[in-house]
């Protein structure tokens, strides 16, 4: 064969230069479909012949190499057919292809894809170019091209290729849908270029991943806006996969692309649902654990922050909190008391919020003052500039609410039985997110649930301020000096209960310069009667200069008939004249005596049964009582506990009484601090009584 044919042939299946300059790799395409090629002269004999083509039609170059290619290639039936084919070609240039039986050497014969072209060198002279295939294998991957054409342009998942350089080189219609930008605008084109306000940086980093790896990378979760819907946020499924040809050769990722936006709304609002249960069960255990109203209150500020709000007030109208009706026209303002506060970190919004005990009017314009007025939540779910002027009190207020960038605001009634008691006050700063239909719903409930306990704690301190305005009444009130002795007393309330307390102390001026002092508890039902026959009791019968044992003898039985109450009871008379005291015991805890030369000590009296037993005798004991000798009575609710034995707190008390010369109202001050807890279920009686000159 001609030099010049031989390179001409060479020029079209060789390697090719890549559009930069420098070899590209060879095609697997080719390699699949094995096209064989032969180059014929003029006369129709064979100047070149394949390697593929030895393997086609099973004849070496050699053999076949200046033979006439109808003789070894076609079945004598067909030999004039081809003959009229290629001199058309040859005479008019132009190429002919179809499919064609072809003879194998071994004879047999298998159906072949032919292209014939006609060549022509740069001195005239022409040649025939045949590129032969199998048909069975041209057809498969036709079929295969076929479908993946369609299965792309049909898929309704988005379909993309990126090249190693991460530019598009193919996508299908729905994915330039789901972008909203045209097929033909993505090619050539990067993912942050066609698609800005997704986050492209993390899927690059993964298509890098693939690419170096070859580890497909599927579901992976995308998040953002595309210029077909861009105002709504949307959520994507991306799978990723290398591309590599039949030698292994890296030709880019292909991206799966499912829209997944319904199904994470609905993920999102599940886990929201989920949490606001969780929140309500939260609320329900920890609202509402005492009947302490600013205790009360701080629960539920705690509970909405952080989960609902940033920040979070709990106000109530101040005719509430002094037990009164409160209701307000239009134009009047708001007398609001703050109750509690809490912010996650926000120190400008604590600032700008009226401090736990405060009362703030608030202006007739004011949010709050129309949640209170109406009864319905307010909310303004983008907080503007000229929105603070209406959230807070005062413009100081609202320059700190700016500073600390609250964005959305809500304000939820407290409502019981209904009466509007407050407002439950939300913020937020830190949390991105408006408030929105679901957060009033959820703040309403939270709302509703603590206004319960609160409407219970605000009639529960109502009622105890009764009671213990009427337990005071029946305590006495006695000068500092009386009689030969100085004396200091303290009652103290227990700190969780409305019922009146049994406790109670008295200090009786005798004849003769004498005073008798006492100290009892009441026990059982019908306490606050009990206590006040048993006061009047002991104060007509002391009148009588009695026995202290005689006379637990008379209000033994007087208790006897007294709805079957009992009480302890200490009866001390100090005589100033002999410098002695006489003391009467029933069930009560032993007194104790601080002398100036010694050590406290509790007095080691006949214990005697309870007022209220019967049947059992009383005795006196009669102690040294000379001036500067302090006698320290009391009742249990000062030195009993649930973690400390009788004996340790008995001890501790001794303790307590280490200075003499104290003056006795800091004594009882000191001992109160020291020994009585505000959780003791138990009121305090004490009385100390100091001899003097």
């Amino acid at each position: 064969m001609p030099r010049r044919a031989a390179e001409a042939v060479r020029g079209m299946s060789g390697a090719g230069s890549a559009e930069a300059g420098g070899p590209t790799g060879p095609s697997g395409l080719l390699d699949v479909l094995n096209v064989a090629s032969v180059v014929l002269d003029t006369q129709g004999r064979i100047a070149l012949w394949s390697p593929q083509a030895e393997e086609l039609f099973g004849y070496t170059a050699h053999e076949a190499l200046g033979r006439y290619a109808a003789h070894v290639m076609v079945d004598e039936r067909h030999v004039d057919l081809v003959v009229r084919l290629f001199a058309d070609v040859m005479a008019t240039g132009r190429s002919w292809a179809g499919a064609f039986p072809i003879r194998r050497k071994d004879g047999a014969t298998r159906l072949v894809e032919f292209r014939n072209i006609r060549l022509m060198d740069d001195r005239g002279e022409v040649y025939a170019l045949g590129l032969a295939a199998d048909r069975t294998t041209v057809r498969r991957l036709e079929r295969d091209l076929a479908l993946s054409t369609r299965m792309v342009a049909q898929s309704p998942n988005g379909l993309a290729v990126l090249d190693t350089d991460l530019r598009y080189v193919s996508v299908n219609p729905a994915l330039a849908r789901m972008d909203g930008v045209p097929a033909e605008d993505h090619l050539g084109r990067t993912v942050r270029e066609v698609l800005p306000r997704l986050d492209a940086d993390a899927l690059e980093s993964a298509a890098r991943e693939v690419l170096r790896t070859g580890a497909p990378l599927v579901d992976r979760a995308a998040f953002g806006r595309t210029p077909a819907d861009p105002e709504q946020d949307h959520a994507w499924s991306l799978s990723l996969y290398r591309l590599e040809d039949a030698r292994g050769t890296v030709l880019g990722v292909a991206v799966s692309v499912v829209d997944v936006t319904d199904r994470h709304r609905a993920a999102v609002e599940a886990e929201a649902a989920r949490r606001r249960l969780a929140l309500v069960a939260d609320a329900s255990a920890r609202i509402g654990t005492t009947l302490d109203l600013e205790r009360t209150a701080r629960e539920l500020a705690e509970v909405a922050v952080p989960e609902l709000a940033d920040v979070a007030a709990v106000d109530l109208l101040d005719a509430v909190v002094a037990g009164r009706r409160s209701s307000f026209g239009p134009a009047e303002p708001a007398v609001i008391r703050a109750l509690a506060v809490r912010a996650a970190d926000e120190p400008d919004a604590l600032r700008a919020a009226d401090r736990p005990g405060e009362v703030a009017r608030y202006a007739p314009d004011r949010l709050v003052t129309e949640c209170v007025r109406t009864g319905r939540p307010v909310m303004v779910a983008q907080v503007k500039d000229e929105d603070l002027g209406r959230i807070a009190r005062s413009p100081e207020s609202a320059a700190l609410l700016a500073r600390a960038g609250v964005h959305s605001y809500l304000a939820v009634p407290l409502i019981a039985r209904g009466e509007v008691l407050g407002a439950l006050d939300l913020k937020r700063t830190r949390n991105p997110a408006p408030f929105g239909h679901d957060d009033v719903l959820l703040a309403r409930e939270l709302a509703a649930r603590a206004a319960v306990q609160i409407d219970n704690a605000r009639w529960y301190q109502s009622a105890r301020t009764t009671a213990l305005t009427l337990q005071r009444s029946l305590l006495p009130s006695h000068p500092p000096v009386i009689g030969g002795l100085e004396v200091a007393s303290r009652y103290q309330p227990a700190g969780a209960t409305t019922e009146v307390g049994g406790d109670w102390f008295d200090v009786i001026p005798l004849p003769d310069g004498k005073t008798a002092l006492v100290v009892g508890d009441v026990m059982g039902s019908g306490i606050d009667a009990t206590m006040g026959r048993l006061r009047t009791a002991t104060t007509t019968l002391a009148s009588l200069d009695l026995d202290p044992a005689v006379l637990l003898e008379h209000l033994d039985r007087i208790t006897q008939g007294l709805d079957h109450s009992i009480a302890t009871c200490v009866y001390a008379v100090h005589d100033p004249r002999v410098g002695r005291c006489r003391i009467a015991n029933a069930g009560h805890l032993p007194p104790v005596r601080v002398r100036p030369d010694g050590p406290p000590e509790l007095l080691e009296l006949p214990t005697g049964a309870p007022l209220g037993v019967g049947g059992v005798p009383f005795s006196t004991t009669e102690v040294d009582f000379a001036p500067g000798d302090q006698l320290v009575l009391y009742t249990d609710g000062l030195v009993e506990t649930r973690t400390h034995s009788l004996d340790e707190r008995l001890d501790a008390l001794l303790a307590l009484l280490d200075d003499p010369a104290r003056p006795l109202q800091e004594v009882c001050d000191l001992l109160l601090d020291a020994l009585h807890h505000p959780d003791n279920h138990d009121d305090v009686a004490l009385l100390v009584a100091r001899a003097r000159d």
